[in-house]
Order: structure tokens, then C-alpha cells, then sequence
């Protein structure tokens, strides 16, 4: 038990090695999950009872760990919340994934026993992804830890996301361990040196074709010329002091300030960070809201560009008018959102409200079944429950008909939320976000490398603006072309090629996840009819 539980650990320990932001080390993710499946396998040999238990148990112990080393800043994330609330919660992220990944991994056992261990490695694969799709889909969604997400620190070994997205990784990552697992327990069960023999040349081809397929696309990828100048600002604004410290007024100025030292005359965006404009902003008012003019008394000598920010907005309804206004204590009710605004030389202003809210510290999860937590977030000051998300993504339009996909901060870990965004007519993606709440953690890190994934995927350029950073721009092939410092106040400029090219994954989302969600299903479904009939068969025996 004590040798299963030390393998486990150590898988644990490599997963977080091979992690971003850490370089050089993703190759143990080919690795990583060995020690694992040597554990279930040493339990599956064993003539101990309770065997599903101590699947389960085991391979827990090392996913929290891999998990908490991993996502470790969550808390930080979570303490503008109050610190009563942030520790229960930020417990599950920790807890919650290694949960289910173990909930895998007993499912593998039952279907071991039912069949042999060359399906019941299969139906793993897909009990993990049918996992990691769930966890992307439903209210306590966290795909922070998806198995693809790993490769984002070597980009270059993942150029086919265009055509996968990042659970074509996920699939290369197992496929990788399960190989290597056979070839090591071959050696212990006196396996063939012809089935031995094929097993290499089957690992030799599962990591060179795809690595190979992918570094030539790397080195052969050329964007269209075709340039826009955009303009990213970082206004390094303390998150516990935007709201009520410094003015907003004050807070504007700055971001119009670093944007003007780069400006050009043809200039198209200036993009601001996550909640730019903290103070809300009544949507049916925007015209004359004072910070908007503030806004567009900025634009005035730039007559093509636009100013696509964060905001706080929200509108008021004297009636209940949908399902998703909450009632307001003095009469009526209200929308609140999470918001990217687009400014421009007109009175067109286009809404964009965040879609992926952080369960928590951004929504309540399974509101409906809990909703008499309410009361007790807004006690507290949280905004739990209180943000209204859009259901479809949205694209932005420039006077001269460029489009541009917004994301707010947590939308851009789903891929097909924007590859979604991307084929309705973007032709690059602006990435606004507000780290600063992680503080100088690999949260940070770990986003912006998640952010080049999106431009693989995509072919298109990324724009990030972070409030404290990192701001940047990441190319079509997923390089870093420029990165701003770490709790600094700057602005970047760089000229990006838009693109209007639809790829594989774009057109077509994730097909992946969704084949692999319903031949877990199956395979569910097969081990409770097993289960069924076994027990009938059982009753008439003994009847």
C-alpha cells in the first residue's frame, strides 16, 4: 500500500514539474502518469479487498498534490471575497478535479474487470476526457488543468491544435504513458519480444509523427500581410484600490495617457484591461455617461481608432423582464455584468458581458438549488450570483469593418467559446484580464501561456492587455513577440496581421471531447447493465 502511495506521489510530482510556467520539463508529461497507472495496476494484481477503494484513494493522493502545487494561487484570487469565505472555496479547485480524475480511474477498474486491460485503458482515455469536458461545462467549472493545456509553455509542439484544440493533447499525453506503461510492465510478465518490439515502434510514432508534423507546420506557418496597429495598456492599478481609493476619473486618465505615448494616426484599437472603468455604467444611459465622455474626448484626434475596455455595467428593469434580473432592495430589478465595452468616434457603443464567470468569486454555482446562499455573499460583498453572463459569444466592428473577438479574463481557457467568436467574423482576439488579484504568483503566468493556445487554435494574433500584467502580443503561431514586466505601468504597440482564414478547429470545435463524453457514457451505461444482470443472476441463485 505504502509503494502504491509513494508512486502515486511521485506521478503527482512530475505533473507539476512538467506544468507551466515551468520550461524545459514538459517532456515529463509523457511520463507523468506511469508511476500512476503502476499503482493501479500493482493494486489490480493484488489479492487484497475493497480494490475500487484503494484505486480511488490513491490515485487521489497524487492528483491533489499534481493540483495544489499547480493552482496554489487560487486563494489570492478569491480573498476580495473575504477570507471567511475564500479558504472553503478556494478548497475546491484543489479537491474538486483530483475528485473526479480519480472518479476516472475507479471507473477504469470496474471496466477492467468487466473486460481486459486493453479496453479498460481505452475507456480511461475516455472516462478523462468525458471528465475534462465536464469540468469545462458545468456551474463548478475549472478546465485550468486540462491535460492539453500542459503544452502551452512548448507551443511549438502543438501547431496541430488547429485542428484538435487542446484535447488533442490531452489524447497525446495518455496515449505517450499508456505505452510506456506497457513496455514497463512487459518486462515483469515476460511479454514477447515481438509484441515488446511492437509496443516501441508504436511509442516511437505516437511521439515522433505528431512533434514532427508539428514542427514543420512551426517553421513553415507564414502569416498574410495584412497590418492593423494596436495599441495594449497596462495602467498597474492596485486591484484593493480601484474601487473607492483612486478616482476613476484619475484611473481613465492614466490608461489615455500610456495609450497617447504610442499612438499613431492609424492607429485601430486601444485596448484597456478588465474593469478599466470599475464604476458601473448603465447601459441605456451610456451616451452620457461621464466616463464614456471622458473616453471619447480621447478618441477625438484619432478619428479610425477605437477604445475596447473593461467595465463594470448593468441595466435596470422596473418589472421582472427575464429570468436572470435580480431584485434591487429600493424597487425593481437589474442586469449586472462583467463587461467589454467598444468605444468609438460615433455614438455606436458595442456590450460585451463575460460569459465564463469564476465560481465563487464571480457566480454562485447551481444558483437555482442554492439559492439561499445569496443573502450571505451580499452580506459579505461579494459579487457571487450577482453577474448575468451572455450566452453566445460576441465580435466587436471598427468603423473600418475589422473585427476583433473580446475576451474577459477566465473566457480565454475555453477554446471553443472563442474558436465560436472567431467564426462569426474576428479577425483577431483582444484579451483583457485583471491578474493582479493572483499577486506574483504562476497564475499569472500560467494565463498568458494559456492565451498562446488561443492563437494556435485560431490563427489569429492575440492582444492582451493585464491590468499589473503580463500584457502582450502572441503571434499566429503562438510566439510571445512582445511581453511587458510584472507590476509595471506601460503601454505596448505592435502592428499584427488580422486574418479571416477559418481552421479545421474553428469550424468544427470541440469534436474531441464531445466523442470521447458519450463513449464514457457507453461505457458507463455497459458496466451498470453488468451490474444489473450480475445481481439479478446473484437473487435467483440464491432465491
Amino acid at each position: 500500500m505504502k509503494k502504491n502511495i509513494l508512486l502515486s506521489i511521485f506521478s503527482g510530482l512530475m505533473l507539476w514539474l512538467a506544468w507551466p510556467p515551468t520550461p524545459y520539463t514538459t517532456i515529463l508529461l509523457f511520463l507523468g502518469l506511469v508511476p500512476m497507472l503502476l499503482a493501479m495496476e500493482n493494486i489490480i494484481q493484488s489479492t487484497s479487498a475493497k480494490k475500487g477503494k484503494q484505486i480511488f484513494n490513491t490515485t487521489f493522493v497524487g492528483f491533489v498534490i499534481w493540483n495544489t502545487l499547480c493552482v496554489y494561487w487560487v486563494y489570492n484570487s478569491l480573498k476580495m471575497i473575504g477570507p471567511i469565505v475564500a479558504a472553503p472555496i478556494s478548497i475546491i479547485p484543489y479537491t474538486l478535479g483530483p475528485l473526479l480524475m480519480s472518479t476516472a480511474c475507479w471507473l477504469y477498474y470496474r471496466l477492467r474487470l468487466r473486460t481486459n486491460r486493453t479496453i479498460g485503458l481505452i475507456g480511461l482515455v475516455c472516462f478523462w476526457i468525458g471528465y475534462e469536458y465536464l469540468h469545462q461545462s458545468w456551474d463548478l467549472n475549472f478546465p485550468w488543468m486540462t491535460l492539453g493545456n500542459g503544452f502551452a509553455v512548448s507551443h511549438q509542439w502543438v501547431q496541430w491544435y488547429e485542428y484538435t484544440g487542446v484535447y488533442g493533447g490531452t489524447i497525446w499525453v495518455w496515449a505517450a504513458n499508456i505505452l510506456f506503461f506497457l513496455i514497463y510492465i512487459g518486462l515483469r510478465e515476460e511479454q514477447t519480444k515481438q509484441l515488446r518490439l511492437k509496443l516501441i515502434i508504436s511509442l516511437t510514432l505516437v511521439l515522433v509523427i505528431p512533434l514532427g508534423i508539428s514542427l514543420t507546420r512551426y517553421y513553415s506557418y507564414e502569416e498574410h500581410i495584412n497590418p492593423a496597429n494596436i495599441v495594449v495598456a497596462q495602467p498597474n492599478i492596485n486591484p484593493y484600490e480601484k474601487e473607492g481609493t483612486i478616482p476613476v476619473y484619475n484611473q481613465i486618465e492614466t490608461l489615455t495617457k500610456l495609450s497617447d505615448s504610442l499612438a499613431q494616426r492609424n492607429t485601430e484599437f486601444f485596448i484597456w484591461p478588465e474593469t478599466a472603468i470599475v464604476e458601473p455604467i448603465d447601459e441605456d444611459r451610456v451616451l452620457t455617461n461621464n466616463y464614456y465622455l471622458q473616453v471619447r474626448r480621447f478618441l477625438y484626434k484619432y478619428k479610425n481608432a477605437n477604445v475596447l475596455t473593461g467595465g463594470e455595467t448593468y441595466r435596470f428593469y422596473d418589472k421582472l423582464v427575464n429570468k436572470t434580473a435580480s431584485p434591487i432592495p429600493d424597487g425593481g430589478f437589474w442586469d449586472r455584468y462583467s463587461t467589454a465595452i467598444n468605444i468609438e468616434n460615433s455614438a455606436k457603443v458595442q456590450f460585451y458581458h463575460k460569459s465564463r464567470l469564476v465560481p465563487g468569486a464571480e457566480s454562485l454555482p447551481f444558483a437555482n438549488a442554492l439559492f439561499f446562499l445569496k443573502p450571505v455573499f451580499a452580506h459579505l460583498g461579494g459579487a457571487t450570483g450577482n453577474y448575468t453572463i451572455q450566452p453566445e459569444p460576441s465580435v466587436f466592428y471598427s468603423q473600418s469593418g475589422i473585427g476583433v473577438t473580446p475576451v474577459i479574463c477566465y473566457d480565454s481557457i475555453w477554446g471553443e467559446w472563442v474558436a465560436k467568436s472567431v467564426r462569426q467574423g474576428s479577425e483577431f482576439i483582444a484579451i483583457i484580464t485583471n491578474d493582479g488579484w493572483w499577486e506574483n504568483t504562476s497564475g499569472k503566468d500560467q494565463h498568458l501561456d494559456y492565451a498562446k493556445l488561443r492563437a494556435i487554435e485560431t490563427r489569429r494574433w492575440v492582444c492582451r492587455s493585464a491590468n499589473t500584467g503580463i500584457s502582450a502580443f502572441i503571434n499566429q503561431r503562438g510566439d510571445v513577440v512582445q511581453h511587458s514586466a510584472w507590476w509595471v505601468k506601460t503601454a505596448l504597440k505592435q502592428d499584427i496581421n488580422l486574418n479571416s482564414d477559418i481552421t479545421f478547429y474553428v469550424a468544427y470545435g470541440d469534436y474531441l471531447p464531445k466523442t470521447g463524453s458519450i463513449l464514457a457514457v457507453l461505457g458507463i451505461a455497459f458496466l451498470l447493465i453488468k451490474a444489473f444482470f450480475k445481481k439479478n443472476v446473484a437473487a435467483k441463485i440464491n432465491g
